[in-house]
C-alpha cells in the first residue's frame, strides 16, 4: 500500500543527496493535473547504489530528473552536498548539475547523430572549459577506453555507426568525463538484449569503483536491480511502498505490491510451480489517483481503513521500512493508525 512518510531516512548529515516530500505534478489545463510524483522521501549516501524500481508509469523517471531540476519538482525539499538545489537558478544551477549527471534510457537517440563521438563527450568538457585542447582530447581517450571502446576507431565516427549497446558506453563515458558525485541512471539497460544488458551492467559497477561514483539506478525490472543495488525503494503511482537493502526484500518483502513485482520475475523452468500472485487490474491514472492507499484497488489485502487513511512508512526490521497498513510481515514498529483505533 503506497505511501508517504520519512521514517526510512538516514540522518541529513550522512546523505549525499537528499530528496524530502518530493513532488512533482504536470498542469494539463482542461484535463486536470497529473499527480506524477507525490510527497516521497529518498536519500543516497556516498558511494552507494540506490534502486529505484516499479511499473513503468509509476513516476521513477520523473523522480529522477527532479532530482537533478529537470524539471524543477513543485513542491519538497532536495539537498546535495548541503545544497538546496531548488533555491538555485540560473548559473548556479547549471554548475551544480556537473556534479549530478544521467544517463537516459535510449541510447541512440540521447546521442546528436551529427555530432562526432570526441565531439559528444568532449562538449561538456568544453562548455566548462576545462583544460587545453590537447588535455580535453587525452580525457575523451581516456573515457573511451575506460568504457572498453578503441579511441582510435571511435573518435571520428557517429553514433549511427555503433550498436545500442556500444553508443550507452559512450553515453556512460559522456556522464563521467566531467568527474561527477552522482549518476542518475534511467533504466540505463532496458532497451539492450540480454547479454549486453550483463555488460553494461559489469561496466556501471567498475566506473562507480573506478570513479568514486554515487548511482541512483531506475528500473522496472527487480532482476535488474538486485544485483547492482545497495538499498532498493519501490515505487507505486508516485508513491513510495517499501525501502530495504536487496537480500531482505527478496527474500522477504513486506508490500503486497514488492510481492508481486517477484513474482513477476521470469523463471527459466517451466516445470516449478513458483505459486505466483497476479495483479488485478490496471494502474489507475495519475490524474485521479485512490483516495487513502494508492495501491488498494489492485490489492488483495486491502479493507475499509486503505480507502479513508493514506499509510505512513515504518519499520520492519533494521533497514526495512514499508508503508502499508497491513504488510506481508510482523513489522518493529505497529501501525499508529490501528494503535489509536483499538485505544
Amino acid at each position: 500500500m503506497a505511501g508517504s512518510g520519512a521514517a526510512h531516512l538516514r540522518p541529513p548529515e550522512q546523505s549525499l543527496l537528499r530528496a524530502e516530500n518530493l513532488t512533482v505534478e504536470f498542469d494539463l489545463g482542461r484535463k486536470g493535473v497529473v499527480k506524477a510524483v507525490s510527497g516521497i522521501s529518498i536519500d543516497v549516501v556516498e558511494g552507494e547504489t540506490l534502486g529505484l524500481v516499479g511499473e513503468s508509469g509509476c513516476g521513477k523517471s520523473t523522480t529522477g530528473r527532479a532530482l537533478i531540476q529537470m524539471p524543477s519538482p513543485t513542491g519538497g525539499s532536495v539537498r546535495f552536498e548541503d545544497i538546496e538545489l531548488t533555491a538555485l537558478k540560473g548559473e548556479e544551477l547549471r554548475s551544480t548539475r556537473t556534479r549530478l549527471q544521467m544517463i537516459f534510457q535510449d541510447p541512440i537517440s540521447s546521442l546528436n547523430p551529427r555530432r562526432r563521438i570526441e565531439d559528444i563527450i568532449a562538449e561538456g568538457l568544453e562548455i566548462w572549459d576545462v583544460g587545453t585542447k590537447d588535455e580535453r582530447s587525452a580525457k575523451v581517450d581516456e573515457m573511451l577506453e575506460a568504457v572498453g571502446i578503441d579511441p582510435e576507431l571511435a573518435r571520428g565516427r557517429r553514433p549511427h555507426q555503433f550498436s545500442g549497446g556500444q553508443c550507452q558506453r559512450i553515453s556512460i563515458a559522456r556522464a563521467v568525463v566531467l568527474d561527477p558525485k552522482v549518476i542518475i541512471c534511467d533504466e540505463p539497460v532496458s532497451a539492450l538484449d540480454v547479454r549486453v544488458q550483463a555488460q553494461i551492467l559489469n561496466l556501471l559497477e567498475d566506473m562507480k569503483q573506478r570513479y568514486g561514483l554515487t548511482l541512483i539506478f531506475i528500473a522496472h525490472d527487480l532482476a535488474v536491480v538486485k544485483n547492482v543495488s545497495d538499498r532498493v525503494a519501490v515505487m507505486y503511482l508516485g508513491k513510495l511502498c517499501e525501502v530495504s537493502a536487496p537480500d531482505r526484500l527478496y527474500s522477504e518483502p513486506a508490500h503486497p505490491y514488492t510481492s508481486a513485482l517477484l513474482d513477476a520475475i521470469p523463471v527459466a523452468d517451466p516445470t516449478v510451480d513458483v505459486g505466483r500472485s497476479h495483479l488485478e487490474g490496471e494502474l489507475p491514472s495519475p490524474l485521479a489517483p485512490p483516495s487513502g492507499c494508492r495501491f488498494r484497488t489492485r490489492c488483495p489485502r486491502a479493507e475499509g481503513l486503505c480507502t479513508d487513511v493514506e499509510p505512513k512508512m515504518r519499520k520492519v526490521s533494521e533497514h526495512h521500512y514499508v508503508a502499508c497498513h497491513f504488510p506481508l510481515v510482523e513489522t518493529e514498529e505497529p501501525n499508529p493508525v490501528l494503535v489509536d483505533i483499538e485505544t
